[in-house]
């Protein structure tokens, strides 16, 4: 249950080029909450080292897997390789979760905006009321965002056992040899 840091992200970008200029394949193994938030790390730059690593991810052409051995929340999908940047192969472990955001979180932002919506109009709300608002949302994001609900819309590669997970890796990479792996092709990352 891990936030990338601006740090972090500059050092996954950098390990990400270097991977690329050598054909080395990148492993993935998420358990992620997202990129690190606030003004403290919005003024040190998290948004555009988050975008760097991302950019790396998103231009990277060696064989890339993923693993999602926890959570795998909002941005933080995306910069360790989520679908929408075509590993070859992606993987959920049985209690891993996937979704943009937790449903906490998401529970709560739409609690904060009805309770601001009837602020305006001078009404409130009843901790009852606001618990009848929370609790559908936490129970579709529960469902929703289970491996088993993922997998039965193809949207990974499957389930796998944590056990196995050394054999299927070492197959995968193996499979993945056989397909040539073109040049680098970086974009510009912007300083």
């Amino acid at each position: 249950n891990g936030v990338l840091f601006s740090e972090s992200a500059l050092k996954a970008t950098h390990f990400i080029e270097l991977c690329n200029t050598r054909g080395i394949p990148l492993i993935f193994l998420q358990n992620i909450t997202g990129f690190m938030v606030g003004k403290q790390y919005e003024r040190g730059g998290i948004a555009k080292d988050g975008a760097k690593m991302v950019h790396a991810v998103a231009t990277s052409v060696v064989p890339k897997f993923t693993v999602i051995i926890g959570g795998s929340f909002g941005a933080g999908n995306y910069g360790m390789c989520g679908r929408a940047y075509e590993p070859r192969f992606l993987w959920m472990w049985p209690n891993a979760r996937i979704s943009v955001m937790g449903g906490e979180q998401a529970a709560g932002v739409l609690a904060t905006v009805k309770r601001e919506q009837l602020a305006r109009e001078s009404k409130t709300i009843s901790t009852e009321e606001e618990e009848q608002i929370r609790q559908p949302i936490l129970e579709k994001y529960d469902a929703e965002g289970s491996p088993y609900y993922s997998t039965a819309r193809l949207w990974d590669d499957g389930i796998l056992d944590p056990a196995q997970t050394r054999n299927v890796l070492g197959l995968a990479l193996s499979a993945a040899f056989n397909a040539p792996i073109s040049p680098p092709k970086f974009g510009i990352f912007r300083m």
